[in-house]
């Protein structure tokens, strides 16, 4: 779909003074008008995505600010107004004596199309977070999944500032079919999301700007109630959230736990580690980078508890080229939390194992990680009519993206009461979570991946359902990919990284990477645990 944008600038450049316009009109290039910032006294300036320049060399008067304050009428309680049927925005800056002093005025800009990079994630039924910068174009896309979900679904924005829905009481056409409730106050804007599910039955509720421990509670709220979940949050990464005492609870919470002496030894840590307190609140989170690049955490639960271990997930790299190509790239991030690692052991948590098949099934006893492994077997005619899967650690998206490519009829459920069968990762069945107790105590198959990667969902979708494709083989690649990703981090101020286990043939590539990136790696462990460890040189 091709961008296509809506400004609505001369209803904007209608409340400037003459002056200003004609100082708009000289520097020209509008298109890439962010906003226009005037404090008293100072002079005027015209601020783009590449950085600001100056409008006048006349400083703004008392008289200036009160023409455009005239014109746009009375500012609401959170000191932000908008013009009618525009997306346009005011902000005052005001003294102790509450006079404006200082306004932004930031274009409002509604772009079709501009979610076509993130659609699939959209439509999946997920509830997402987008996270940046302000400016960076996060309630743009908002409005955009907003207009583009309405059009089948029940959709219901809360509006605190009507910035999504622009000003006044009928909403901007960008919004399509969408229904919005405006919010007298930005305290109540938690009462109004709740209000929204509870009187207006929305399959998908729109909220911009979490910001506040209230919204963050009644965002959970509404989630756990089954209904789609569509915000933004400010902040650069992941991280910053789960740092955020505030809005940390959007991605579970993190808490400090206090392990047993032999726990402690199991995991190599100290005892006092950090964890993820709950389930998060929203399946996946987009980091907006810029305007056409984006970072995206498929499994925020999988995510978080990666991070908190020293071992990120790897993320998509989702952008726009100059020819309006989207790109996607898969990486690993360089960990930058800590959770008390020490290197007793010389062995990491949450190490997968190569050199087993991609997946199989388990009765009701934890599997001898010396077993050999054998191939998830294939399910029955009856069962291939729609087999129903719990999903617990494996990133959904890429599972309904494989069963689509490979034409099986596969349904995801919410209530592992309801599955057939539960997929799950070898790290999380290791740690014995109650859903996996209960699933074997109830004789429910499950199915167990080495890893949450494409290629083995995708296999063991073949051989589950027992499809006559070509199986997509790739023995060195991934152990050559984690070499890679370990290398980085080494030089990016890592002690040492382990590798995962691997056969001798794939451990003799990564001593060679690691050799030829002037990098020291050794061998340790016994097969078939036996896996490299690449340091710093001294």
């Amino acid at each position: 779909m091709e961008r296509r944008i809506t400004d609505n600038i001369h209803e904007l450049r209608r409340v400037l003074p003459p002056h200003l316009n004609a100082a708009l009109d000289h520097i020209g290039n509008i298109d890439e008008l962010l906003e226009i910032v005037l404090d008293l006294g100072r002079v005027p300036t015209a601020r783009y995505v590449e950085g600001e320049m100056i409008l006048l060399e006349d400083e703004v008067t008392r008289e200036d600010i009160d023409t455009i304050v005239a014109n746009i009428g009375s500012f609401d309680s959170d000191n932000r107004a908008g013009l009618e049927r525009t997306l346009h925005r005011i902000s005052a800056i005001r003294n102790r004596r509450q006079d404006v002093v200082g306004l932004t005025c930031r274009v409002g800009r509604a772009v079709y199309g501009t979610i076509e990079i993130i659609t699939d994630l959209i439509e999946s039924g997920q509830s997402i977070l987008m996270m940046g910068p302000p400016g960076v174009g996060k309630t743009t896309m908002l409005r955009e999944a907003a207009r583009v979900l309405a059009e089948r679904k029940r959709v219901v924005i809360v509006d605190t500032s009507n910035e999504i829905g622009g000003d006044g009481d009928v909403p901007h056409p960008a919004i399509g079919r969408a229904r919005r409730m405006q919010v007298s106050h930005p305290e109540r804007q938690h009462e109004v999301m709740i209000e929204a599910v509870e009187n207006h039955n929305p399959e998908v509720i729109v909220i911009d700007e979490i910001g506040r421990s209230s919204e963050a509670d009644a965002a959970r709220t509404i989630a756990e109630r089954g209904v789609q979940l569509i915000g933004t949050a400010h902040g650069n990464a992941l991280e910053n959230l789960m740092l955020n005492p505030t809005l940390s609870d959007l991605v579970g919470g993190i808490e400090s736990v206090t392990l047993s002496d032999e726990e402690a030894r199991r995991r190599g840590t100290q005892k006092s580690v950090l964890e993820r307190r709950a389930p998060p609140t929203f399946d996946v989170l987009i980091e907006i980078q810029t305007r056409d690049r984006l970072v995206v955490h498929e499994d925020v639960s999988a995510a978080v508890d990666g991070i908190l271990r020293g071992r990120p997930m790897a993320v998509e790299i989702r952008s726009r080229n100059a020819r309006g190509e989207i790109e996607i790239e898969t990486m690993v991030p360089e960990a930058k939390m800590t959770n008390g690692r020490t290197s007793n052991n010389g062995s990491r948590e949450g190490a997968t194992t190569p050199h087993s098949n991609n997946g199989r099934r388990n009765g009701h006893k934890q599997p001898d990680e010396n077993e050999g492994r054998t191939s998830a077997p294939a399910v029955s005619s009856s069962a291939m009519q729609n087999l129903r899967l719990y999903v617990y650690g494996v990133a959904r998206n890429r599972l309904q993206q494989s069963a689509r490519r490979l034409r099986v009829p596969l349904t995801i459920v919410e209530d592992f009461a309801q599955a057939d069968a539960i997929v799950t990762i070898k790290n999380d069945y290791r740690r014995r979570p109650r859903i996996i107790v209960d699933a074997e105590r109830r004789g429910t198959p499950i199915y167990v991946l080495r890893a949450n990667t494409v290629t083995q969902i995708e296999n063991f979708l073949i051989d589950l359902f027992g499809l006559e494709v070509e199986r997509s083989e790739d023995p060195f690649g991934g152990a050559m990919e984690e070499a890679k990703a370990a290398i980085i981090r080494v030089r990016n101020g890592a002690e040492y990284v382990d590798l995962a286990p691997a056969e001798a043939e794939i451990r003799r590539r990564q001593h060679d990477l690691a050799r030829q990136a002037r990098l020291v790696s050794e061998s340790y462990g016994d097969e078939p645990d036996r896996h490299v460890r690449i340091l710093r040189t001294n």
